[in-house]
C-alpha cells in the first residue's frame, strides 16, 4: 500500500485542476492574476488548495480560462463555512482512521458541547449577534458527527490539566462538558489521558496539536494559534510532531486515572 502520497482534499483537487487548466491556456500565474485582478501569490494559494477564490474571482477565472463557469459551479459545492486555515483540516478529519489530539487550554472542538462552544464564541466576540452565535455553534458541533460511527476514526486525546480547571460557561456548562468527555472515554469511544500540573514542563506546552492518520495516505500534523493554523505534511515535521506527542503522552496519567480525574473535576465544578 502506497503511504507516501499526500492526502487529497476537495480543495486540493480544485487547485490541481486550476493549475492544469491555466497551463493548458499557456498562462503564467502572473498573467492569470492580472485577468482575475489579484496577485500571483493568491493564484499560487488557489492552486495549492490553501485558499479558495471568492465567487467573483471564480467567475473571472472562468472568463480568463474560457472554462464556461466550471470553477464557479465547483466552488458552490465546496465547504466554505470554515476559516481558510482550518477548512482542509475539517475535511481531512472525515477521512482519518486515527486522530491523536492534544489540548493545552480548551476542550478540542470535536468534543465540545453546545453550551461550551457557545461560551467560547461569546468570549471571542463580545459584540456578537445571536444568529451569528447560533450558526457558529452548529458548525462547531456538527464536526463531531464523524464520531457517531462505532469504529473510525479512533480518537486519542491528551488534555493538559488546565483544560479541566478553566471554567468556561459557568459551573453547570463545565460539569456537562467534562461528563461528556468522561462518558465517551468510559464507553470506549475515546482514549483519554490527562497531563497533570505536577508534571511541570512537557513536550507540547507551547501548542495544541492534532495528528491525522489515513489508510491510504501519509499522516499530517496540525497546530493552531490565534486566528491562524498550520497544516504540515512534510515527513520530517510530522515525525517531530509525533515524537512530541509521544513524549507528552508518556508523562500523562493512565486512561483510568484520567477518567477518574475528569469525573472528579466535573463534580467540583458542579458543586462550586
Amino acid at each position: 500500500m502506497e503511504l507516501n502520497r499526500k492526502p487529497r482534499t476537495a480543495r486540493t483537487k480544485y487547485g490541481e485542476e486550476l493549475r492544469l487548466k491555466r497551463m493548458a491556456a499557456q498562462l503564467t500565474q502572473e498573467a492569470l492574476g492580472e485577468q482575475v485582478v489579484c496577485s500571483p501569490t493568491l493564484i499560487s494559494h488557489f492552486e495549492a488548495g490553501r485558499r479558495l477564490p471568492s465567487p467573483g474571482d471564480a467567475q473571472r477565472i472562468d472568463r480568463a480560462l474560457a472554462t464556461d463557469g466550471f470553477f464557479a459551479r465547483w466552488l458552490e459545492d465546496l465547504d466554505t463555512k470554515y476559516a481558510d486555515h482550518f477548512a482542509a483540516v475539517a475535511e481531512l478529519e472525515r477521512q482519518a482512521v486515527l486522530i491523536q489530539q492534544f489540548a493545552l487550554s480548551l476542550v478540542p472542538g470535536l468534543l465540545q458541547t453546545e453550551g461550551y462552544a457557545r461560551a467560547l464564541f461569546r468570549a471571542y466576540r463580545p459584540n456578537h449577534r445571536a444568529e451569528d452565535l447560533d450558526r457558529d455553534v452548529v458548525i462547531r458541533t456538527e464536526r463531531s458527527r464523524i464520531l457517531d460511527g462505532p469504529l473510525n476514526p479512533v480518537l486519542w486525546t491528551v488534555l493538559d490539566e488546565a483544560v479541566l480547571r478553566r471554567q468556561v460557561g459557568g459551573p453547570q456548562v463545565m460539569a456537562e462538558q467534562l461528563r461528556k468527555i468522561a462518558d465517551m472515554a468510559e464507553a470506549g469511544r475515546l482514549r483519554l489521558h490527562v497531563l497533570p500540573f505536577g508534571v511541570g514542563a512537557h513536550a507540547l506546552q507551547e501548542s495544541l496539536l492534532s495528528l491525522l492518520s489515513f489508510d491510504d495516505a501519509a499522516p499530517v500534523a496540525y497546530v493552531e494559534g490565534f486566528l491562524t493554523g498550520h497544516l504540515m505534511d512534510d515527513p520530517a515535521l510530522v515525525m517531530a510532531s509525533k515524537a512530541a506527542y509521544d513524549l507528552a503522552s508518556s508523562d500523562a496519567m493512565s486512561h483510568q486515572e484520567s477518567l477518574a480525574l475528569v469525573r472528579a473535576a466535573a463534580e467540583e465544578h458542579e458543586h462550586e
